[in-house]
């Protein structure tokens, strides 16, 4: 066979792939754009659903009407694009990660597939774990918060210049959605934390001992995580430091323990190497 033949027939399974990758792609897109479709058809509901926690927040305050306000014309339909982008990536995510684990699969021995798959199933729930302690945690605590520096205004009867400028709330709707969805999505890829160290501790690119070694530097990148992608209210990003370091060491107890069980699944084939464990130690 010549060198022409060969690099022919090597290239074949390479486009077979691109096809089957390119399908794929085309199946999640088409799923995204149906989940964005019906969430537009229904992205009032979603709306005041979103806006639950500025009203229990406003109605504890005495102040019933929590309505929000378009500052500009075209207003109300960005809202209705952005929550119809976020329904479609949410109602599409099964079928996407789906797709993902079709094309990935044929690839992976089977040990391979058992030790991904949990993972797979793993990375949504947390996210919607943490979007969910975003939406019923994190939020009324820092709209309570905002709404903290709302102000009262007065106006003397007897027409002296002691008159105090009122401070209220009026929410431009586009700008409310953008902050809640921020926390939502940040809470909820932050909670992707022990799913994405320990799936790297499987596959022997993190140990425990390395991330408790780099624990004081973990503690200065979650602080600056928390001041950007939270606002600018010391409580908000308290409170997310705080779960996202949570997060850190619960993710050095996963990959403990995935070591272990590395450990007595080696000693019983015979492959384990006291030497080598103990260089590793000493390094």
């Amino acid at each position: 066979m010549s060198t022409e033949d060969e690099i022919e027939d090597s290239s074949a399974p390479l486009i077979e792939h691109l096809t089957e990758l390119r399908t794929r792609l085309i199946h999640s897109a088409v799923a995204f754009i149906v989940g964005m479709i019906i969430s537009f058809a229904v992205w009032n509901p979603v709306f005041n659903f979103l806006t639950h926690p500025l009203c229990d927040a406003m109605a504890a305050r005495g102040q019933p009407d929590c309505g929000l306000i378009m500052i500009k014309l075209q207003e109300g339909f960005f809202v209705a694009v952005s929550i119809s982008l976020l329904g479609g990536l949410v109602l599409a995510f099964p079928y996407i990660s789906y797709q993902l684990w079709r094309f990935v699969a044929p690839g992976l021995y089977k040990s391979e597939k058992n030790a991904f798959l949990p993972f797979l199933l793993a990375s949504p729930f947390m996210f919607f774990l943490g979007a969910a302690f975003a939406y019923y945690v994190v939020t009324p605590m820092a709209f309570n918060f905002f709404l903290g520096f709302q102000q009262v205004g007065t106006t003397p009867g007897d027409g002296s210049s002691n008159a105090i400028a009122g401070i209220a709330f009026q929410g431009s709707a586009q700008e409310y959605l953008k902050l809640t969805i921020k926390f939502i999505v940040a809470f909820g890829l932050c909670f992707q934390l022990p799913v994405l160290l320990t799936l790297m501790g499987k596959a022997g690119l993190v140990s425990s001992k390395g991330l408790k070694s780099v624990r004081k530097y973990a503690i200065v990148g979650i602080l600056v995580l928390a001041a950007i992608v939270t606002p600018p209210d010391v409580m908000t990003q308290t409170i997310l430091f705080i779960v996202v370091y949570g997060l850190y060491e619960i993710s050095i107890f996963l990959v403990a323990r995935v070591e272990k069980k590395r450990k007595e699944r080696l000693m019983a084939e015979g492959l384990w190497d006291e030497d080598l464990e103990e260089d590793d130690e000493d390094a």
